[in-house]
């Protein structure tokens, strides 16, 4: 390699990572010095090929690192197709998430993977394009622009730890390749693949048990953790760690600003363990983020580690050594679904606890629903305390949320029932589980305004914590379930695809109409993101802390930056609450401007408060 003819940018920001970048490439690859020789080409080529808007925007970053730890960011998740049928599409609506305040845009898998055999995107055929009936790399790249003009961030998935099986690597390993069965798990009999299932959980024990997969053509038995269709590759060979990290590069070059990283507790595998969050994941993490910041250091890698919090902090690394920028904040998510289904606040409580007690730096994607289902990870030991066994309270939180249970207006749908364990997992849009379907279904004004209260409450209680807020797309117009998946070969059997349904634009359209239940959802989220925006107490460096309400049936969360205190209070009873809360300052309504009595607030059933003092002016 000649260095000096390397470009003094990349030369200086790679002579700033060499040391560490090198030892660990080489502990992981047994001192492969050829296989590491050719990363680091590769990761100079990827450099000279990224775009001069790019590395404006690389430079404007490296300037303010913290730019996405502030409180003016707002997200919004959507499949492609479902909100605007493709990504000119997206493009000629961005005005309208512009109107929502939406400035983090993530777009859901939309890799060439093949039809019927796609697990919704997550089996990539080609990580270099885009599905054809969704549009084109160009186009991708050309709506990334129109995004940065706009002041927005693009944010896609790189499903890193399999591809699909129609993907070239596959189809030559198919054909008896060596080199390419060597990038997956191929075994000639099942005698390993049985040794790996002793340890190895499985994933979707309903719809696709097992670990592995015979492959006919090959001859041979495959590893595939998620569907027999998604191949797992082999990280332990280093041509797979060069080549997928050459692919991730090459997204952030279209203009890609965050990189999702699915399934990353997965990627190294390895005999008589859980192959769970091993120890060689945190450093391929890492490199794969010394990579970015040599090569694209405007690109932020959030983590997609859908486990309990003691297996998902590590994923943020070390100061000095960091790993992902962001992560899921998957366990508040779950536990504020338990919360609206007991009235009991005291787990959200506890779970808020640890998460506010650490390090501020830490920065988490938070969230009501997403793509996925809801997975009931909660603290079970902590429910015993309060009588609640695992099992029977799965089956109450199912039963509550799928509007089994008498007199819950919830409507949700089970996902991967697996009735010999009792367990399962739940779907649903958050207007459908806070009763705004129902409601609706049953034309009771009364039950409609519980259920939009509580749709509000919810969102407003998510913008209180740190972190970045993110939409599901249709959330901000109280979107409902869509049962037309059931009519769908292609879908009926995935009843994720509840809260995957197509953007009704024409309800999108009555959020300018006063007095509907899209308008009222629609305006109060913009206010609350807009308050947000304007009140430094907000900032993610802000003191947060849980405020005691004497109430279980009432959230308290105190924050405090720089002179303003904000106290945030949410009532998930279905009866109003009155609160004296002994804080410190003298408070205002932050939603209507007037005075508050901090000795005598109301909430009513599912309502909310956000008391501010600004101690610079009582000063």
């Amino acid at each position: 390699m000649d260095r000096n003819a390397w470009d003094p940018i990349f030369r200086e920001r790679f002579a700033r990572h060499e040391d560490e970048f090198r030892w660990l490439y080489m502990e992981l690859y047994h001192g492969d010095e050829q296989a590491y020789d050719y990363f680091v080409q590769m990761l100079c080529r990827m450099y000279e090929q990224r775009p001069a808007s790019m590395r404006r925007i690389d430079e404007e970053r490296l300037a303010d690192p913290d730019w996405y730890r502030g409180r003016d960011l707002l997200g919004m998740l959507m499949y492609v197709n479902a909100f605007a049928g493709n990504l000119e599409g997206v493009r000629e609506k961005l005005g309208y998430l512009s109107e929502c305040g939406v400035n983090y845009l993530h777009l859901m898998p939309l890799l060439e993977s093949p039809a019927g055999r796609s697990d919704g995107g997550y089996a990539v055929a080609d990580f270099r394009r885009v599905q054809p009936e969704l549009g084109t790399m160009e186009e991708l790249a050309a709506l990334a622009q129109d995004c940065h003009e706009r002041g927005m961030s693009l944010c896609l998935d790189f499903v890193m730890n399999h591809s699909s099986e129609d993907h070239e690597w596959a189809r030559r390993a198919r054909a008896g390749e060596k080199e390419y069965q060597d990038r997956y798990f191929f075994y000639d009999d099942w005698t390993v693949p049985k040794e790996f299932e002793k340890t190895v959980p499985q994933v979707f024990p309903t719809t696709a048990p097992g670990n592995f997969s015979w492959c006919e053509e090959a001859g041979k038995v495959v590893m595939t953790t998620f569907y027999p269709y998604q191949w797992d590759l082999n990280y332990e060979n280093p041509v797979v760690f060069n080549d997928m990290t050459e692919n991730m590069l090459y997204l952030c070059n279209q203009g890609i600003d965050i990189i999702r990283l699915d399934a990353v507790p997965y990627i190294w595998k390895e005999l008589g363990t859980s192959c769970r969050n091993l120890p060689q994941v945190h450093t391929l993490v890492r490199m794969m983020r010394i990579a970015c910041e040599i090569a694209a250091p405007a690109t932020l890698l959030l983590g997609e580690v859908v486990m309990e919090p003691s297996k998902v902090v590590p994923y943020f690394g070390t100061v000095d050594k960091p790993e992902c920028h962001l992560l899921y904040n998957v366990t508040t998510m779950a536990s504020t679904w338990h919360t609206v289904a007991t009235a009991d606040v005291r787990l959200l409580r506890h779970q808020l606890g640890q998460v506010f007690a650490l390090p501020r730096q830490y920065s988490f994607l938070n969230y009501l629903r997403c793509h996925d289902d809801i997975g009931w990870g909660l603290d079970y030991g902590f429910l015993s305390r309060f009588g609640m066994q695992e099992v029977p309270h799965k089956k109450y939180l199912n039963d509550y949320l799928t509007g089994k249970w008498p007199g819950s207006p919830a409507r949700g749908e089970l996902y991967n029932d697996d009735p010999r364990l009792g367990d399962a997992r739940l779907c649903g849009t958050t207007a459908s589980l806070c009763g705004v379907e129902s409601a609706r279904r049953e034309q009771d004004a009364e039950k409609l305004d519980w259920a939009l209260r509580l749709d509000i409450m919810l969102h407003a209680y998510m913008f209180t914590l740190s972190g970045i807020p993110v939409l599901y797309s249709g959330d901000e117009v109280a979107r409902e379930n869509d049962y037309g998946y059931h009519d769908d070969p292609l879908k009926a059997d995935d009843s994720r695809y509840l809260h995957r349904g197509n953007m009704d634009w024409e309800a999108a359209a009555r959020r300018l109409v006063p007095g509907t239940p899209e308008q009222r959802v629609f305006d109060s989220l913009r206010k609350l993101e807009t308050l947000r925006a304007e009140h430094r107490v907000f900032d993610g460096g802000a003191d947060v802390w849980i405020v005691n309400t004497r109430d279980d049936s009432v959230l308290g969360i105190g924050r405090y930056f720089r002179g303003e205190k904000l106290v945030a209070l949410f009532n998930f009873a279905s009866s109003e609450r009155t609160l004296n809360i002994d804080e410190l300052g003298e408070f205002s309504d932050l939603m209507t401007g007037e005075p508050a009595d901090k000795w005598h607030v109301k909430l009513p059933a599912g309502g909310f408060a956000w008391l501010l003092c600004d101690f610079d002016k009582q000063n």
